[in-house]
């Protein structure tokens, strides 16, 4: 049985077990990509689809492929929008089916972390980022010279991370002789935590030592924390001396960041410090035209520019709307309206004030595919628990509701829970994207 048969067999199960629109929506331009031992690729057309499949279907692209392979171990989703993954038709010439898409640079690689779609190339440049990318391109014309470190600085979803990660990428492709590394400060105070438990701290210092280029991100996740401090301040003076180029990531400017040394933030500031503010509406509309092409989409450009001008948060909050746009249109099988982005983007996505508990409560177990009820049943069900708590972290940050109504309205919960909750989706959204991108969705399917 070929890739393709293999898939399109296992897509007649998968149609049983969902629903028409669910299925047109995420199944659509899908395939086997590659097929390696007992590892099943599947080939999709875009990062949320890749998101939704392994949350939602994942369990049940498994067992319609291990009906049809008892082989098959695990399922793997990859990014790609190459000519072979579009739906066949009758007469068209087919491909060997034993000839797997290039997916070498869909992964990350663990020897450095760069994800590889992050380039200059793919970065969109503007007016509101001009500074920052002149600087990373100034360092990678004199590394560790021009300007060490670069500190890029700024709030959450406006490029920052992908700038950073195209330095490492550049340097990975034009001096194979160099070592680079991309980390976040909470990796990094991971792993000298684990190596000083281990006793290996030693070698924790030699191998980050071992680096041309250490690229940091978010270093305002190791405020107050003392040991981690130190020896990042003893790492950089290392590399520092040696001519290797740092560069670091925050929200902030290095002077405002709070619960750090004042040696430490004299680091960050010896080189060059660079902000990344939020985009102009010029930026805004270039960016969205970017994220369009990728998604191989499209919409009429008095669209693109009511989206531009209408929508004033960061990039993220960008591509969630047009990923909602893209997921409404695909849905619908035909074009976006005027009146569709609208409603979309309204008050900035921003929920409307008058929704009630109840209302919020079925918006959400809708978006989940579980029952109203079990949220507020005493069930500790993972499918519930998660839900739940986004449920009230909503209900909280949106809403202003009270923590003891929260718990009441819930099934009567103690406020304590509610709290634990709500701090809990705080957290895990400084390190998931993914999640991030999952709460501006579900705001949005409140305010529609």
């Amino acid at each position: 049985m070929t890739n393709h048969e293999l898939w399109q067999n296992a897509l007649v199960q998968i149609e049983l077990g969902t629903s028409e629109a669910s299925f047109r929506t995420w199944f659509r331009n899908t395939d086997v990509a590659n097929r390696d031992g007992g590892i099943v690729q599947v080939a999709v057309p875009s990062k949320i689809v890749k998101e939704w499949l392994l949350e939602k279907h994942h369990k049940l692209i498994m067992k319609a492929l291990r009906g049809l392979d008892p082989a098959v171990r695990t399922v793997e989703y990859v990014v790609h929008r190459a000519a072979s993954v579009e739906q066949r038709k009758p007469g068209r010439t087919q491909p060997n089916d034993n000839t797997s898409l290039d997916l070498e640079t869909l992964y990350i690689d663990k020897r450095d972390n760069l994800n590889p779609r992050y380039t200059f190339d793919t970065f969109v440049v503007g007016p509101f980022n001009q500074l920052a990318h002149a600087a990373a391109k100034a360092v990678i014309e004199r590394p560790g010279l021009a300007y060490n470190p670069l500190f890029v600085y700024g709030a959450t979803g406006r490029g920052k991370t992908h700038l950073i990660q195209a330095i490492g990428n550049h340097f990975k492709k034009t001096h194979a002789n160099k070592k680079v590394l991309y980390v976040t400060s909470e990796r990094f105070a991971v792993d000298y935590i684990n190596a000083v438990r281990a006793g290996r701290a030693n070698g924790f210092k030699d191998q980050y030592r071992a680096n041309d280029v250490l690229i940091m991100d978010d270093v305002q996740f190791i405020a107050n924390t003392e040991k981690t401090q130190e020896e990042l301040f003893h790492l950089f003076n290392a590399l520092h001396d040696n001519n290797k180029q740092i560069v670091f990531s925050s929200d902030k400017h290095p002077a405002m960041l709070p619960g750090f040394e004042e040696r430490i933030r004299g680091r960050f500031a010896a080189g060059m410090i660079a902000e990344i503010p939020e985009p102009d509406v010029e930026s805004r509309v270039a960016i969205i035209k970017a994220k369009l092409e990728s998604h191989g989409f499209s919409i009429p450009e008095d669209i693109v520019r009511y989206i531009a001008e209408n929508v004033r948060g960061n990039i993220r909050e960008l591509e969630g709307i047009l990923n909602m746009i893209v997921c409404k249109s695909q849905l619908k099988g035909k074009g976006i309206s005027h009146a569709d982005v609208r409603t979309l983007i309204k008050h900035n996505v921003k929920p409307n004030r008058g929704v009630s508990v109840d209302e919020v409560v079925r918006r959400i177990a809708g978006y989940y595919e579980i029952a109203e009820k079990s949220i507020y049943e005493k069930t500790r069900k993972k499918e519930v628990v998660k839900p739940r708590q986004i449920i009230m972290y909503i209900l909280r940050e949106e809403f202003n509701v009270s923590y003891p109504s929260i718990g009441e309205k819930l099934g009567g919960r103690d406020h304590t829970t509610v709290i634990h909750s709500c701090e809990k989706i705080k957290e895990e959204m400084k390190s998931s994207t993914s999640l991030e991108q999952e709460i501006d969705h579900i705001r949005m399917l409140i305010h529609a």
